[in-house]
């Protein structure tokens, strides 16, 4: 055929290009794919050849496939030679061509599915190596052969569909591919299936390989899943084959509804428990089991109206348990029948037919058994006065034994009684108090105390049941209001100041406390004339006086009265302090202790007194001494103190001498005798005038040694602290008042925000050395509670020493070298607290 081809191309090419002159040769069987027409039309530069076909897996090589030929040169003077894939491109050594005659040649085994064709280039040379014509392409086509098998992209295919599908429902899709060449019969694949391993139930489609139903009769509860072998062939079926696998699972739908395996169960259950299981029903379902298809839920129809029972599902055996949620009780119920029914999570198909035992009966037996007795009322809540006394009744817990058929005989006990407050009858229930409790009790909550009661039964074994007490402690009206503080100052003009500010306090609690009642003693009707008191809210009242009163300490008389049932009141002192005020309304420094000063018994008056009362004795052991002797100067007339039914304007009142009498003509028998008064009153007059001495690092120690005690247990500001614990301002106040400033500004603290103390309302100083140590205790609390200082944890100053300070500075202990200029003889005249430093420090 090839040869046939060679010679059509040559005749044809030898018709249309006849040459002149030259005798017409023999057609041979080449190709000259470089002649040219000698035309008078479009010159042509070439032959096409056209491609060549060649057949793959050719076995007979070399195989001899066409032969190119120029007419430019004679034959053996032209050299022929191609390039391109195949031959000095990969892979190489396919084809060949002679050179000089230029037959190309096959000289190895094509393969179709790697390169289905060839593009090659075909060169002409003269033997100098010179271009006799134009390069031409040379194309050798592939012919395909039938060598590939089809192969399934996948081994195994799988697929669902519910049971019970409808004929041509959509399973799945086999595909396979050939690489055979697409164009030609090799490649065309048909689908098949070999083998269902049953009833023909589904069909596959040849072209496109869909697999789908064909029948009804899907049933998963006989057939779950079935396997079938696919077939693929080429050559539209009838060339090469393969195989292939397609498992196909039938999903469950609820057409099985669940079933007892009995008609009637028996079980027994005890009485007085709860969260028990009694026993278990057993069911049968055919669908696809842990499915909502085939999970049961289990429904008390009759037989239960209480709700006792309960039925849940076991998930894994799916059957039903049958607890009791609530105690049964066989005194009141033996027996119970109960009837049961059960079904599908998942509704039940229409078509599925009806279960035969839906339904079933269930018979529970109750057991007798020991209950524990039962209080009536737990939480037992009572209420009880505070202060109870031992025996008073709280109340009776008392239970009772629910086994009515069971006579048996309770008896009760304490368990919980922090305080062994209680005491309860063993044989009644009653509690009763056996003390007083303790209001301060840190068992007392919110004014409720709780105990625990148990009661207990004399079966074998017995049962105990426990009862919490809660007792309310009742607040009792049993604490009369006080004023708080007890004291006060106030300015001596109605028009001055905005009063003093009373308040009180009450140690009960609501409602006996607040709001409390002030008045002014009407045992004392005096008072109402000179005072006012009014209301501010409920715990405080505002006293001020109706008009101007004397300066200094007044004492007057409050009754105060809570709003309890029944109400507390106490008759109260208060004392008041008044002071001369400025426009501001505060008192003036100096001017309430000057007048508190004189309210009093003063230092010298009492030694006045004294030696009145040691005179009176003397002249009491001889005759007429009482009407002979001389009275001394200055004794009272009438008592210093009013009586208490006399209430007289507050005030100081001066002593008024008595008027002095003639005295009765010398009795010669009686010698004069020098009065021991008044050796005391020139000892006491030497006292006063007195002076320390030259260095003046403590004053008056002989006269007292309190003046040598100084308070150093708190973190003051240094030395200045002695200005506050100084006693000459408490035993010569009236000296110390005159001496010291008349302005009134406050002195400068430099312990104090800003440089100043807080105004503090003026205090009376203290009347006798007996009163010194309150004078010092009120005035420590109300510096502690002055909000114009700093705290005690602050930084103080410790570099300031005060001024008038009694003692010498300190700055001498640094400066000095050595002992020598230091003169510490006079240690010995400090008292006997200063004999071991004068022994360390003084002179031999």
């Amino acid at each position: 055929m090839d040869a046939a081809l060679l010679l059509a191309l040559g005749l044809l090419a030898q018709s249309l290009c006849p040459s002149a002159g030259v005798p017409r040769l023999r057609q041979p069987r080449t190709l000259y794919p470089w002649r040219r027409a000698p035309t008078l039309g479009r010159v042509r530069r070439a032959w096409v050849i056209p491609p060549i076909s060649v057949s793959e897996n050719h076995k007979r090589l070399p195989f001899p496939l066409v032969q190119i030929k120029s007419d430019k040169q004679q034959l053996g003077s032209v050299i022929y030679s191609i390039q391109g894939p195949g031959v000095d491109e990969e892979p190489r050594g396919v084809f060949s061509i002679d050179k000089f005659t230029g037959k190309v040649s096959l000289n190895a085994m094509l393969d179709r599915e790697k390169t289905d064709r060839f593009r090659l280039r075909a060169f002409a040379l003269d033997l100098g190596g010179s271009t006799l014509e134009e390069p031409t392409d040379l194309e050798i086509v592939v012919v395909d052969q039938n060598d590939n098998r089809p192969v399934f992209r996948q081994e195994v295919f799988t697929g669902r569909v519910l049971e019970g599908a409808v004929p041509g429902t959509y399973v799945t899709r086999a595909e396979a591919t050939d690489a055979d060449d697409p164009e030609t019969d090799n490649a065309a694949l048909r689908y098949s299936i070999l083998e269902q391993g049953g009833p023909q139930l589904f069909s596959i489609d040849p072209l496109t390989g869909e697999i789908r139903t064909v029948q009804v009769g899907l049933d998963r509860e006989v057939v779950a899943v079935y396997n079938l072998t696919l077939q693929v062939a080429d050559m539209s079926g009838d060339g090469l084959t393969a195989t292939a696998s397609a498992i196909i699972t039938l999903e469950d739908i609820n057409d099985n509804a669940p079933e007892f395996t009995g008609d009637q169960f028996f079980m027994e259950a005890a009485e007085a428990v709860s969260g028990v299981d009694v026993g278990r029903l057993e069911v049968e379902d055919r669908d696809l089991p842990g499915s909502p298809n085939w999970a049961a839920r289990f429904t008390i129809l009759e037989g239960d109206p209480d709700g006792q029972f309960t039925i849940r599902t076991d998930p894994r055996t799916n059957e039903g348990v049958l607890s009791v949620v609530k105690p049964l009780d066989y005194e009141s119920r033996e027996r119970y029948d109960l009837k049961v029914a059960v079904q599908n999570e998942a509704p039940l198909q229409a078509a599925a037919p009806r279960a035969e035992r839906s339904q079933a009966r269930v018979s529970v037996q109750v057991r007798d058994v020991n209950e524990a007795p039962v209080f009536q009322e737990n939480p037992l809540r009572t209420s009880l006065a505070e202060g109870a006394a031992p025996g008073t009744p709280v109340a009776t817990f008392s239970a009772r034994d629910p086994d009515t058929q069971q006579p048996q005989r309770l008896s009760y006990s304490k368990d919980y009684d922090p305080e062994d407050w209680l005491q309860v009858d063993g044989a009644t229930g009653q509690v009763q108090t056996q003390r007083v409790l303790s209001p301060a009790s840190p068992f007392l909550k919110d004014g409720w105390y709780r105990a625990i009661i148990l009661a207990q039964d004399d079966a074998s074994p017995p049962s105990t049941a426990t009862g919490t007490l809660s007792i309310e402690i009742l607040e009792v009206n049993d604490h009369a209001p006080e004023l708080s503080p007890p004291w006060g100052s106030l300015c001596s003009t109605p028009d001055r100041g905005s009063g003093l500010l009373l308040g009180a306090t009450d140690e009960d609690l609501p409602p006996h406390g607040a709001p409390f009642h002030f008045q002014l003693s009407p045992r004392v009707p005096e008072l109402a004339r000179n005072w006012s008191l009014s209301q501010v809210n409920v715990s405080h009242a505002r006293l001020r006086p109706r008009l101007r009163v004397p300066e200094g300490l007044h004492r007057l008389s409050l009754l105060l009265q809570d709003s309890g049932q029944p109400p507390q009141q106490r008759e109260q002192p208060l004392n008041v302090t008044v002071c001369r005020c400025g426009q501001d309304g505060a008192c003036l420094p100096g001017a309430a202790a000057l007048r508190a000063g004189g309210a009093g018994i003063s230092l010298g008056a009492l030694v006045i007194m004294l030696a009145s009362v040691i005179l009176l004795l003397c002249e009491c052991r001889r005759p007429h001494a009482l009407a002979l002797g001389p009275q001394p100067l200055g004794s009272p007339t009438r008592p210093l103190a009013p009586p208490p039914a006399a209430h007289a304007p507050s005030g100081p009142r001066p002593l008024r001498s008595p008027r002095p009498r003639a005295p009765p003509p010398p009795d010669p028998d009686l010698r004069p005798e020098p009065h021991p008064v008044l050796a005391l009153l020139v000892a006491l007059l030497a006292r006063f005038r007195q002076q320390s001495w030259d260095k003046r690092l403590l004053h008056g120690l002989q006269d007292d040694l309190r003046d040598n005690i100084l308070n150093y247990d708190e973190q003051g500001g240094g030395e200045e602290d002695q200005d506050a614990y100084d006693m000459d301002q408490l035993r010569h106040p009236a000296e110390l008042a005159a001496l010291g400033p008349s302005s009134g500004r406050p002195p400068l603290r430099r312990d104090a925000p800003f440089g100043r103390a807080r105004p503090q309302v003026t205090r009376a100083l203290p009347t006798s050395p007996a009163d010194i140590a309150d004078f010092i205790n009120d005035g420590l609390e109300a510096a502690d509670s002055d909000p114009s200082v700093p705290p005690y944890d602050t930084a103080l100053i410790y570099d300031y020493e005060g001024d008038g300070s009694v003692a010498g500075t300190l700055s001498s202990i640094l400066s000095s070298l050595d002992d020598e200029d230091q003169d510490y003889s006079c240690l010995r005249e400090w008292g006997p607290r200063f004999s071991r430093l004068a022994d360390l420090y003084g002179p031999p």
